[in-house]
């Protein structure tokens, strides 16, 4: 029995199957689990470690070649599809994960730092083959609802870590090799199963944004089930039993998507066969209102085409030609335009120092004075407050755009005002600062993972997507290494003081957050010219194609 008869071959199993594998694939956020073991049977000190994770940041960030496989495999042959790019990423996140087993557990002989770099690439690397195939397919599913298909698959990319240390917690605590070899088998295994599944499907309907908010709300259960269940273990120490009824509880709503799937399919099921009665039961009775001049195939065309302003002949020219290029851009064509290096720009001043603060979360507490619990809960938080950046942003301008037909990088600069004020207030060190401020930052780091896919989508269309946004994507590293090195490095450094070169008050990463507000405020400068850009392109071709693809 084939997919199609088992109603598996449609979108809305694609979207389940495409959820279940970033859940899995998350791994490059619990790089914490393992670091330790990783720097004791390898002999590393710590600025060994910092290089090895490094390059663990360049390998979930660089995603070019996974665009490019992409866009190749979907664009040139009708048999393959993102498939090929599971298969792609499962090979590598494999190979890496695996071989850093090897050698942790001592079944190979210790590899030479760059080669254990090479390791830790190929299983960060990985994460960007899923995350490209799952979301350019489901903005391919789903093109109306751009953002808010990105959001569910990056907001579920975002949990996924926090996911994954319950099941380390689960069935391998205290054993992080284990849990190593867990990462090369589990994505692995998921994508594999799955990959299939994960197909492009043209078809839209008038419901998809009401099975779209199922899944959101099934992404909001699940991290707001993910935040009691991280405090609660802050807390008190939790039995085995309570630990395992938990996770038991979690993979219910992991699970739960496919219940929507499932409804979703009844009802296009059941849409499909009214319409064919409907259109029996007019070829039968009367069969002439098929030809009737009321139920013209021009209208939808003319009306479509049509401008507000009286040029409507020349200007309706231009407007096609305007939509025709931004669907046809490769990333060379691409990185010709202002529009992608004012995007790269203010995704070095978000994602940068977004992910540069993070990376210190530790480091700032500790010099605050935090416990130990306070800090850990802060480091586990912020998966949430990722995820609710990441999926609230993509809900919000899609919601935005739609209603009030305002362009998503107004979103986008709002957020990167708001990440303005959240290192501010890091910056103040008042009591309680990092609570306040580490939920701006992270919140506002999340929104742009969703909203520069789908403004890049919208822009250049779907076609090199994948490219083009994994290209931008590297931003983030690039921006990381800026503001952790040679800005927080470097001034930590230069305040520091005793014999173990710590560096303890406000004082210690105080000039570093004035200077990532800055740059983060830079970023929203950037954000609203391109906004005002790209107002009147919003206008003429992403906002018409809505209103001619919804009728």
């Amino acid at each position: 029995m084939d997919r199609h008869r088992l109603g598996l071959s449609t979108r809305w199993i694609a979207t389940v199957a495409s959820i279940w594998i970033q859940c899995s694939c998350g791994s490059s956020y619990t790089f914490s689990i393992y670091s330790s073991v990783l720097k004791s049977t390898q002999n590393y000190d710590q600025s060994t470690l910092d290089t090895v994770s490094v390059f663990k940041d360049i390998g979930a960030n660089a995603g070019i070649l996974s665009g490019l496989l992409y866009s190749s495999v979907t664009l040139n042959s009708s048999f393959l599809g993102p498939w090929v790019v599971h298969v792609a990423g499962a090979i590598q996140c494999f190979l890496g994960y695996f071989l850093m087993w090897a050698s942790v557990v001592g079944l190979i002989h210790h590899p030479p730092v760059p080669l254990m770099c090479l390791f830790m690439f190929l299983a960060a690397h990985s994460q960007t083959f899923f995350n490209t195939a799952n979301v350019v397919s489901g903005l391919e599913n789903f093109p109306n609802y751009g953002g808010t298909i990105v959001g569910i698959m990056k907001g579920f990319l975002g949990i996924s870590g926090a996911i994954l240390i319950q099941m380390y917690d689960t069935l391998c605590k205290g054993e992080p090799s284990t849990y190593l070899l867990m990462l090369a088998l589990l994505p692995t295994f998921v994508s594999l199963v799955l990959m299939f599944l994960v197909r492009i499907y043209k078809a839209t309907t008038a419901d998809d944004k009401k099975h779209l908010n199922g899944f959101s709300a099934v992404a909001l259960s699940i991290a707001g089930y993910l935040m009691i269940i991280i405090i609660l273990e802050n807390i008190f120490t939790l039995p085995l039993w309570a630990c395992i009824s938990t996770f038991i509880l979690l993979l219910i709503l992991v699970v739960s998507p496919l219940g929507i799937a499932i409804k979703a399919l009844r009802e296009d099921s059941n849409r499909s066969l009214q319409k064919y009665s409907i259109e029996t039961n007019l070829l039968t009775d009367n069969s002439e209102q098929i030809t009737s001049p009321k139920v013209s195939t021009a209208e939808d065309p003319i009306e479509y085409h049509q401008l507000p302003t009286g040029d409507s002949k020349v200007k309706g020219t231009s407007d096609d030609k305007m939509l025709l290029n931004e669907e046809q851009l490769n990333l060379l064509q691409a990185m010709r335009t202002v529009n992608f290096w004012m995007l790269f720009i203010a995704m070095i001043c978000g994602m940068g120092s977004g992910l540069a603060t993070i990376n210190n979360m530790s480091q700032i507490g500790e010099s605050l004075n935090y416990t130990t619990t306070e800090i850990n809960s802060l480091v586990s938080l912020w998966s949430i407050w990722n995820f609710l950046g990441r999926f609230g942003a993509g809900y919000v301008s899609d919601y935005l755009l739609h209603t009030r037909r305002w362009a998503r990088p107004l979103l986008m600069a709002f957020t990167l005002a708001t990440m303005t004020a959240g290192h501010i207030v890091i910056a103040s060190g008042f009591p309680g600062n990092l609570y306040v401020g580490s939920i701006l930052v992270g919140i506002c780091y999340g929104s742009q993972w969703s909203l520069m896919p789908t403004i890049s989508s919208e822009i250049y269309g779907v076609r090199h997507m994948g490219t083009i946004f994994n290209t931008i994507a590297i931003a983030s590293p690039v921006g990381s290494y800026i503001f952790s090195v040679r800005v927080i490095g470097y001034f930590y450094d230069k305040e520091a003081s005793g014999e173990d070169d710590s560096c303890s008050g406000t004082h210690c990463f105080r000039l570093s957050f004035i200077i990532m507000a800055s740059v983060a405020f830079l970023g929203f400068i950037v954000a609203v010219a391109l906004f005002f850009r790209t107002k009147r392109f919003y206008q003429l071709v992403v906002l018409r194609r809505l209103r001619h693809a919804l009728k």
